[in-house]
């Protein structure tokens, strides 16, 4: 399983409470594309319109070996693939207060294209230092390990 792109802002902004991992609709060169890595998932997020979920705002640039594309957009929205239990106890939860659903990263699996999503609720501010903080503390506790040694 080979990582293709990440979100790094999503577990700073979000506490992730599941994860589930769906296919997504690409057009050929967008697979290309992905696979050499130059997808995007900063700013994205997953919405359920009617019965289906939607990647909006991944940004995948266009394929450099394909030459011009008319009407190429990289931001538009993209389908994504879950079967009708997964969506609709995704919408269960996406009704629920403050929750949000959340690319977390997109890999190669079996030669496909594939995202997992997460289910989180948005951090305050305060939630957010808090996690800063803890990561400080424990590069200090390395860094005093690392040259009491």
């Amino acid at each position: 399983m080979k990582i293709l792109a990440k979100n790094r802002e999503a577990f700073f902004n979000y506490t992730i409470e599941h994860t589930l991992e769906a296919g997504i609709v690409l057009a050929g060169h967008e697979v290309k594309s992905v696979k050499t890595g130059t997808m995007s998932l900063k700013g994205a997020h997953v919405t359920i319109r009617g019965n289906e979920a939607v990647l909006v705002n991944a940004h995948i640039s266009a394929y450099k070996y394909s030459g011009e594309i008319p009407g190429y957009d990289p931001t538009r929205s993209r389908k994504l693939l879950l079967n009708r239990k997964e969506i609709s106890s995704l919408i269960g939860k996406y009704k629920e207060q403050g929750m949000t659903l959340v690319p977390l990263e997109v890999y190669e699996k079996r030669g496909l294209v594939k995202i997992k999503l997460g289910i989180g609720r948005g951090k305050k501010k305060f939630d957010k230092r808090e996690s800063i903080k803890k990561r400080e503390d424990e590069r200090k506790m390395e860094r005093a390990i690392r040259n009491k040694t």
